[in-house]
Formats: structure tokens, sequence, C-alpha cells
């Protein structure tokens, strides 16, 4: 699978239960004991210990599929911003919190690295609309363990913990860095 596991033995106790032996890279491990609980609903047991050491094997262990969406600027997350950005795909963030430039505040509903803005207002004018306005109700953003943030991470990002909170950023921080360092080393 994409983990690159291996499974060595299966043997059933006759209870409804069955135990399963897998030789897989540590990388492999990492972020499956979340999903693991998540897939036997908190009754499955998970063991692991070292084995051996190996060669790497060939291929990603768990590429990401989608791109991220990464803040433009420094401040606090507006809710009317996130309202409009929870089209573009699922958020980590929620009204109020603190963001600065370079910070992944969400993941892509495509492919490719999306730099957005989640620090504008809505535009106040003294004029009284027809309608009411309607209340801008956000979809739960989605927070990350350490573990999880870990797994999520591509080689061009970096885990940040802080006491408070455990914030994913893009190695570059600005997006003309991040185009810079996309193209490589110039040729002369």
């Amino acid at each position: 699978g994409e983990r690159k596991a291996d499974l060595k033995n299966m043997d059933p106790d006759g209870k409804g239960r069955v135990r399963l032996d897998y030789l897989i890279p540590a990388r492999g491990l990492i972020g499956f004991r979340t999903e693991f609980m998540a897939m036997t609903s908190g009754t499955g047991l998970l063991y692991s210990t070292f084995s051996h050491y190996d060669d790497v094997r060939p291929g990603d262990i768990g590429q990401r599929q989608n791109g991220v969406l990464i803040s433009n600027g420094q401040g606090k997350a507006v809710a009317f911003a996130l309202f409009i950005l929870q089209d573009r795909g699922k958020l980590f963030i929620g009204h109020g919190t603190e963001v600065y430039e370079g910070q992944i505040i969400g993941i892509h509903s495509r492919s490719n690295d999306l730099t957005v803005n989640c620090l504008t207002g809505k535009q106040l004018t003294n004029m009284r609309a027809s309608g009411t306005d309607e209340a801008t109700t956000l979809v739960p953003f989605l927070k990350k363990t350490l573990e999880q943030a870990l797994e999520f991470i591509d080689d061009d990002e970096l885990v940040e913990v802080t006491p408070l909170s455990i914030r994913i950023r893009k190695r570059h921080l600005t997006e003309n860095d991040r185009k810079r360092a996309g193209r490589g080393p110039k040729e002369d």
C-alpha cells in the first residue's frame, strides 16, 4: 500500500478478532495510529517494535494529492474572508486566529498551492440593503495534532510547535521566495 507495509502473518483468534503482523518502515507509521483508531472506532490494538535497519524503498510514502491554501499577510483571520475561502478547500483556522505570511491555513480542493487573503473584511457602506445580510456560518475547521501535522507536510513545508498551537508553514514564507526556490539554481 501507500505506507510500504508487508503483511507477514494473519491469525484469527476464534473470538471475532484477527491479529495482523506487518513489516513497515517507521516513516510509514507516522500518522497511522490516529487513522487506525478511526478505522477501528477505537477498538483496535496497535503495537510496534523495531525490527531492523533496511534500505529505503523506492516511491514516496503517503504523497499528498491536494495543494494547500497559504496566507499572504499577517494579522487576524476574518470570518467574512474565511467564509469565501471555504469554497476553495478545508480550513485549519477559525475566525480571530493570528496568521502570518507563508502560514498554511487549509487544504486546497485542487492539486496546486494557492496564496489567499484571509484578512479582508466585508466592505461597509452607508447604504441600506433591500434584503437582510445573511449570517456568515463557517464550517468547523480541522485542528491537527502533532502526528497528523507531521504526516501532512511535504518537503517544502515545516511544522511549528508552540505551547499554545501547532502550525504548518512553507519553508519559504514570501511568495517571491517560494517561486525562486521552485525554479531551482540559476544556470549561466
